[in-house]
């Protein structure tokens, strides 16, 4: 996600850190992660139980063992990345001794007074050029981060997204002149971006050229005056991009001027006023611990007044004043101050981490000075609560007692969670659920499933993973690794999909119902739409998430308060007209898809059919009789041809290989050439061959082109693998495959008179290709000549299936060869390995930064459902730590459904019918007429319908039981979809909840 540049920068990086308590090693986690030259870890504490509660690299050895921190934290992260360099010292920053920290490029202060923060700022700012000087903390519930990197901090790439890229329709000639973009489809600029453009036909001087964009409408903008006679009439054709301006300057103040006068990123909108009170009051906080030597006492009234006082003279003095401080606010902050919440600390980790590589890079908009992020909500009705319920016990959960309370801890430690997913999020879930303590108790269990093994690329952004955990699975690997950051949890780890498959065995409605609280860490829509359905039908919480990059969401899904995650929809992805992926590809994205689609047909299609036609049609021989016979079994011709073609060897691979090449890349471009000439036009006399149809250039072979050698080798290596045919090392080499090509005949190119489809509605053709089937068994008959007789005699084919992950299979050589022949074919500009990667795997990027601060603040409103927390206690979240923007918002309400006046129900509300043995459908009918005064007008069993009194014999229906009308499959019940008849005026039915019929035993 960083690019080039910024990666070779970080990697030459060098970080300090102060401070390994759990904020302190949650930046080192994301900072290892990400690759920096080398960190050095400096801390003077030894380890003690309270750090167990927030720490998840330190151990209870560790305190038994009096370990320093920075010291037992440093192997576990030298685990995560070999690359970076880790180092430890535990002396102490001496006042006025700053030199030391010239050798580094960013330095982070956590757990540090005041008055050390402002000493290292100020030397930080002095350096040329200056070094990038952040401090962070967290105090009981609230959290804080500050960033100075110093006067003229130069930005790269502000945004870091992809630049906007469109085909033109039409360019006036007038002043200003106003592009259109072809068949509407949205630009996506904003007045004053800069463009380009090129492959401009008529109104050439437009070609790379820079103009700046004033938008018009969502489809069209107004860029200089074309209206001279240096700028012909327009005529077709030209593709605009976006210029991504290359850099901007910031300012940022001292950390001893931002005091006074804060620039804060306000992130919740309903709390607009508390991040400046709580300036104001962690300001107070750092001058009460330095004036007492502590911090206040847990829970003590009196530490909590000093605090306000101290708070309300620093207002009064500021620049930027609060209007009022809210006493209760600095209360919570003095009674929990002492502890560590721990998922405030992987929310800011992640978001301190991700400013960290802003810092070393240039790449992205850094935080601009202040944030504040607090949970008090988890403090709510605590007032009563007694005091010795926060104090500590000399535990691993001493630093969470002191913020929530043991009665809260316990109801965690009792906790049955259901989560689905153990990759990147999933990882982060677990560690914040295991210094929590969920399901530490006998009574407690977190089930966890996730059908993958890990493979390599998984290791830079799922930290519960390592290289020696490869091809393991990933849920079982995941509870291991859990168990050595808390022994006391529970984990029962599968290895399942959540699907209609496992409904009715593994994960059934009761299993459902059995846990308090469910859990998504998934990595697409369809497998969160579905979880999302089986938790409003077993009224379940569900928390939800997901990041790409450095975006992320959070959204909190409780019943009878929430909408659920189905009540949005995201706009559906555009589908590629079949034409244009066959034949008119025009972005790099056009041939990535036709390679992903040549290598399901070719190594998973084709081989999965021919094993699925033998089993189910014989031998060789049976099958002569059945085609003899005058029947044609389904697929016969495509697996024929298969079977004759079939290579026997390696150099028959790298001969279909060979020919593939030829026909794919010069064939077809010829073919097209012939069917449509350059000069052909249209019936309205425009050229056939303009913007977006690219004329193709057929391709001839190289043996010394990488790319025309990658193809061929990739999908010999592919054939091989599907045939059951061994190769040998030496058989991969440049040389072996160059000297089997030099004895292959390639066919010559004869046209063809078939039609080429032009039409972008029409979808792909399903229909067979026409055959002679006396043609077929002279062909089968020839085979059975040769010896192929019997089932054994046809041998095997091994369907691949496409693994993204595994560099040794050839499946992305193949993609990324495949496709870049064909973009070269149409002048389109190639894309890398991992683009290629990223598109034809639809990899939706992770990176460990979003991925730790959305886990925290899933975490967050995880105590909230266990709490029963108010609607309004809740919080949404949309961040996107490139900008950096974070904006959390109250979860929208359930959707409601009016029946009639009186009555509506809405998407988590069912209604309960209890039926006996006896029960007939006119009961049913009677239930519905005596509760809610409403005559049902249809009842449907999942696609069958049950009942419709206008269809013919439906009235009998009405004396039968519903256990005769209803097949059961021995479940005690079903859901039903029953609609009800409207006002006499009215012809529509009127619709109802999810209908569930309990047949009685």
């Amino acid at each position: 996600m960083l690019g080039d540049g910024a990666m070779i920068k970080m990697a030459q990086s060098k970080v300090f850190l102060s401070g390994l308590g759990g904020l302190g090693v949650e930046i080192a986690k994301n900072v290892v992660l990400a690759g920096v030259k080398s960190i050095t870890l400096q801390d003077t504490k030894i380890t003690c139980f309270q750090d167990l509660g927030s720490q998840f690299f330190l151990r209870e050895d560790d305190i038994r063992n009096n370990k320093n921190r920075a010291e037992a934290s440093a192997s576990l992260l030298a685990e995560l990345n070999p690359y970076v360099t880790i180092q430890t010292s535990t002396a102490s920053i001496s006042s006025g001794n700053l030199d030391f920290l010239k050798h580094y490029q960013c330095v982070i202060l956590t757990e540090a007074p005041l008055s050390l923060q402002l000493e290292v700022d100020s030397f930080c700012r002095s350096q040329k050029p200056p070094i990038k000087f952040i401090s962070a903390g967290i105090h009981g519930v609230v959290s804080w981060a500050f960033c100075d990197f110093g006067p003229n901090f130069e930005v790269l790439d502000s945004t870091g997204e992809e630049p906007k890229e469109f085909f033109v329709w039409k360019i006036t000639k007038a002043n200003p002149g106003v592009v259109t973009t072809l068949e509407n489809r949205m630009h996506g600029l904003q007045t004053g971006d800069k463009v380009t453009f090129k492959e401009i036909v008529g109104m050439t001087a437009l070609n790379g050229s820079e103009q700046t964009v004033k938008v018009l409408s969502p489809y069209a903008f107004s860029i200089c005056d074309t209206s001279g006679p240096e700028y012909k009439d327009y005529e077709y054709g030209g593709i605009g991009r976006q210029i991504k301006t290359t850099s901007s300057l910031l300012n940022f103040e001292s950390l001893e001027t931002q005091l006074s006068k804060p620039d804060i990123l306000t992130a919740d909108l309903s709390k607009i006023e508390v991040p400046l009170q709580l300036h104001f009051g962690i300001h107070a906080l750092h001058l009460f611990q330095e004036k007492n030597g502590r911090m206040p006492k847990i829970r003590n009234k009196e530490d909590a007044m000093e605090l306000c006082k101290i708070a309300n003279s620093l207002n009064e003095a500021a620049i930027t004043k609060a209007d009022h401080l809210d006493e209760d606010l600095l209360c919570q902050l003095s009674f929990t101050s002492q502890g560590c919440f721990s998922p405030l600390a992987a929310a800011l980790g992640g978001v301190v981490g991700q400013e960290v590589l802003k810092a070393l890079t240039g790449k992205y908009s850094p935080l601009k000075q202040w944030l504040y992020i607090d949970a008090t909500e988890v403090l709510k009705g605590q007032e009563k609560l007694d005091t010795k319920s926060f104090l500590p016990r000399h535990d691993r959960y001493d630093s969470l007692r002191m913020c929530i309370g043991e009665e809260l801890h316990s109801k965690l430690a009792n906790l049955r969670l259901f989560m689905v997913g153990c990759g990147a999020i999933g990882c982060e879930l677990l560690k914040n659920f295991a210094l929590l303590g969920i399901a530490g108790s006998a009574n407690g269990m977190m089930t966890i499933t996730d059908n993958d093994l890990i493979e390599k690329s998984n290791l830079n952004r799922q930290f519960l993973f390592r290289p020696h955990h490869i091809q393991q699975p990933k849920s079982s690997t995941a509870a291991s690794s859990v168990a050595l950051i808390n022994p006391d949890v529970h984990v029962d780890p599968h290895q399942h999909k959540v699907c209609p498959e496992t409904e009715e065995t593994l994960y059934t409605d009761q299993f459902f119902e059995s846990q308090d609280i469910v859990v998504n860490a998934l990595d697409n829509v369809e497998a969160r739409r579905y979880m999302d359905s089986r938790c409003v039908s077993t009224q379940r919480a569900l928390l939800e998430s997901g990041t790409m990059g450095p975006k992320g969401h959070v959204q909190v899904i409780v019943p009878h308060l929430t909408e659920s995650y189905a009540s949005q929809r995201d706009p559906p992805e555009e589908d590629v007209p079949h034409c244009t992926l066959k034949s008119f590809p025009a972005v790099i994205e056009h041939t990535i898809q036709w390679a992903r689609d040549k290598f399901e047909s070719s190594f998973a299609q084709k081989p999965g059919l021919y094993m699925t036609f033998w089993s189910t049609n014989g031998s060789p021989e049976q099958l002569l009789e059945t085609l003899q016979s005058g029947n044609e079994p389904e697929g016969v011709y495509r697996v024929l041809k298969v079977l004759k073609r079939r290579p026997v060897d390696w150099a028959g691979c790298v001969a279909q290989s060979r020919i593939d090449f030829e026909k794919y890349y010069n064939h077809r471009a010829k073919q097209l050439l012939h069917a449509f000439p350059l000069d052909t036009r249209l019936k309205d006399g425009s050229l056939f061959w303009q913007s977006p149809k690219r004329p193709p250039i057929p391709q001839e072979f190289s043996s010394k082109n990488e790319l025309h050698m990658l193809f061929v080798k990739s999908s010999s290596k592919l054939f091989a693998d599907i045939y059951g045919i061994k190769y040998t090392k030496e058989d991969l080499t440049d040389n072996s495959i160059v000297k089997t090509l030099e004895s292959i005949q390639v066919p010559v190119f004869k046209p063809s008179s078939k039609e080429i489809e032009t039409d972008e509605t029409a979808q792909k053709s399903a229909q067979v290709p026409s055959f002679d089937v006396n043609n077929l068994i002279a062909d089968l008959k020839a085979l059975i000549a040769k010896g192929i007789k019997s089932s054994t005699d046809v041998l095997p084919m091994f369907p691949q299936e496409f693994e993204k992950d595994d560099d040794s299979n050839g499946h992305i050589d193949f993609i990324t060869s495949a496709s870049n022949l064909r973009a070269t074919m149409y002048s389109i500009e190639n894309a890398d390995r991992l683009k290629t990667k990223k598109i034809a795997g639809k990899i939706v990027p992770a990176i460990a930064t979003t991925t730790a601060a959305v886990a925290g603040l899933v975490t967050i409103e995880l105590i909230k459902v266990v709490m029963k927390s108010p609607a309004e206690d809740y919080k949404n979240c949309f961040m996107n730590l490139a900008l950096p923007y974070v904006i959390f918002s109250q979860p929208g309400p359930p959707e409601v459904t009016v029946i009639r006046k009186g009555l509506s129900f809405s998407n988590w509300d069912k209604w309960v019918v209890q039926g006996t043995p006896d029960f007939k459908l006119k009961d049913f009918m009677s239930f519905f007429k005596e509760k809610y005064g409403l005559q049902v007008s249809i009842v449907v069993h999942g696609v069958k319908i049950v009942y419709v009194p206008l269809l013919p014999g439906h009235s009998k229906k009405l004396d039968q039981k519903m256990s005769k009308l209803i097949k059961t499959s021995g479940k005690a019940y079903v859901d039903l979809t029953v609609s009800f008849e409207g006002d006499a005026n009215d012809d529509d039915d009127l619709p109802g909840p999810p209908v569930r019929y309990y047949f009685g035993s």
